[in-house]
């Protein structure tokens, strides 16, 4: 989402400007076009030749060099974003009522785009009545004042005013320019195993990890969607807070949270692996080893067919997407699964293929539609699974 952006960074003189060499970083490996204006202050805390070296452009700090001019209009008018991080209580103040005594503010005060700024300071001076107005006053003037962290301060305090760390900032940036493909449109994803208990302590489950349908989730989400994530239990988290997640454990705690959100559901996009049988007669102690017994038989029944379910009930403008995980006749298997579940695609991963399956960061599917085409994939992370499956779901959306 960031490839071809120009982000405009200014550095004031803070502890925490040590941080801007790392989201340099991260900004450039993501495609985007960085520069950055430094005050004074801030050569005091980072090296301007670190970020000259990393960002590929000259690091500027003064109206005028010599017999050179810096065109802070100019500079206020490329860039797509700035960001002001750290941004320190003398800058906050200087910013909020119009000062104009260094090439930083210059620009900021000819932007004629979005600014966020990023403080950073002790905890004293972040919630001093004065910090708090300025604060206000440039968020009336329209700009952006992200949140600050709590943890331990310069001072040696532990408290709010730690700027937010660059993976934050990188996260805030690429949902700012997120896409447009599925603006409006409402996706339902389901997610990771389910657990069927057998006592308090067993219970049947999968190896899935949850990470392609959480791909999945986040693909939709930069492209615009409102997002709604049914997950099983799984040890991962959502990277985008607008997603909205739900947490379950069995099948039948997915049923239900399936179908209280598909009647408000444009998409849906069923990804967990669902165990097929539960026990109905959990027992509510841990069941223990018995002498005179040689070993347990278990009572199992179907669970409710989800992906079913929900194709029978589908409008015309609704598209319903399968998951099918085979281990042979892969894809017979999968075609039968796209008709007989009314799905609109079937996405295959079969497990023998080493690069894809449980708990893995790579994938390697065949997308199976209903009018009989199919497409293969070369093994991908799933990240890049995820955004070619949205991509061929924009190409049949209703």
């Amino acid at each position: 989402m960031l490839v071809g952006k120009k982000i405009l960074i200014g550095i004031t003189g803070s502890i925490a400007a040590y941080k801007i060499i790392s989201l340099v970083r991260l900004l450039k490996k993501s495609g985007a076009e960085v520069k950055v204006v430094m005050t004074e202050a801030a050569a005091d805390f980072v090296s301007p030749l670190v970020l000259e070296t990393l960002s590929g452009n000259k690091v500027l700090d003064a109206l005028t060099d010599a017999s050179t001019w810096a065109n802070h209009v100019m500079l206020g008018r490329w860039a797509d974003l700035i960001l002001v991080a750290p941004a320190s209580c003398n800058t906050i103040a200087k910013m909020a009522n119009g000062q104009c005594d260094n090439l930083l503010l210059a620009v900021y005060l000819s932007a004629t785009c979005p600014v966020w700024i990023a403080p950073a300071m002790d905890e004293d001076m972040w919630k001093h009545a004065t910090t708090k107005s300025n604060i206000a006053k440039l968020e009336s003037y329209g700009n952006r004042v992200l949140d600050v962290e709590e943890g331990e301060l310069a001072s040696g305090l532990f408290g709010p005013g730690r700027m937010m760390e660059p993976e934050e900032l990188l996260t805030e940036m690429e949902v700012f320019f997120r896409g447009n493909s599925f603006a409006g449109k409402k996706v339902l994803v389901t997610a990771g195993p389910t657990y069927e208990n057998i006592d308090p302590v067993r219970f049947i489950g999968n190896h899935s990890s949850g990470k392609m349908g959480f791909a999945l989730a986040e693909a939709f989400y930069m492209q615009g969607a409102e997002v709604v994530l049914i997950t099983g239990p799984v040890q991962i988290s959502t990277k985008y807070k607008g997603i909205i997640r739900i947490d379950v454990v069995s099948a039948g705690e997915m049923y239900d949270a399936a179908h209280q959100y598909f009647p408000q559901t444009d998409i849906a996009v069923l990804c967990a692996a669902v165990a097929d049988y539960y026990s109905p007669e959990q027992s509510n102690i841990k069941i223990k080893k018995q002498p005179d017994r040689q070993g347990l038989d278990l009572h199992l029944e179907e669970t409710k067919d989800i992906l079913a379910s929900l194709g029978n009930k589908k409008s015309n403008s609704q598209v319903v997407v399968g998951f099918a995980l085979e281990t042979n006749n892969e894809l017979e298997n999968a075609t039968k699964k796209l008709h007989k579940k009314n799905a609109d695609i079937m996405v295959l991963n079969s497990m023998q293929d080493k690069d894809a399956g449980f708990g893995k960061d790579t994938n390697k599917v065949t997308v199976l539609f209903a009018n009989g085409e199919t497409i293969a994939t070369p093994v991908l992370s799933k990240k890049d699974i995820a955004d070619f499956i949205v991509e061929e779901i924009a190409k049949i959306e209703k």
